[in-house]
């Protein structure tokens, strides 16, 4: 009775778990079975929306591609956006400028995009008396002719793209 019971119980366990696996493959095909099939248009119109953000005057905006938007004085801030936009504007292409702690008076001869890697800055605009911060993961877009001057509190270095 014992030698029987010893090549039973492991067939009775084997049984089992393909009995589970079983079922549980079936419940993940009822699952797929039961949404709505995305057709190759239903994920492009996602992606464009998760892209296509806009913003005016401003406040937060909370934009499909991860960060959230804000805009100060003309300035967009897309604060730590996703690894999906970086890679759609091909921020790693983009030349590299690094600077330390000092104030740089700056006027912007045509729109610049930045993404900042390291780093910390009080970006001051002129016609304003407050400042913003703007620093590592950032992607920032600075309009064509805005006059501003840079106060790098940490060294920084950053990614950037001017339009021609």
């Amino acid at each position: 009775m014992a030698s029987v019971t010893k090549h039973i119980i492991p067939q009775i366990l084997l049984f089992v778990v393909c009995v589970v696996i079983f079922n549980h493959t079936a419940k993940i095909e009822q699952q797929k079975q039961q949404r709505p099939p995305e057709t190759e248009e239903t994920l492009v119109t996602a992606a464009k929306s998760a892209t296509m953000t806009t913003t005016s005057d401003l406040d937060t905006v909370p934009e499909g591609s991860g960060g959230d938007v804000k805009e100060i004085f003309g300035v967009r801030i897309e604060r730590n956006p996703s690894q999906f936009k970086l890679d759609e504007l091909g921020v790693t292409s983009w030349p590299t400028w690094t600077g330390n702690p000092s104030q740089i008076p700056w006027t912007f001869d045509a729109k610049e995009t930045m993404y900042l890697l390291e780093g910390k800055v009080k970006v001051y605009c002129d016609g304003h008396d407050d400042f913003f911060e703007i620093g590592a993961g950032d992607l920032v877009e600075f309009p064509k002719g805005m006059k501003i001057t840079w106060h790098v509190i940490e060294a920084v270095k950053k990614h950037y793209n001017l339009d021609k």
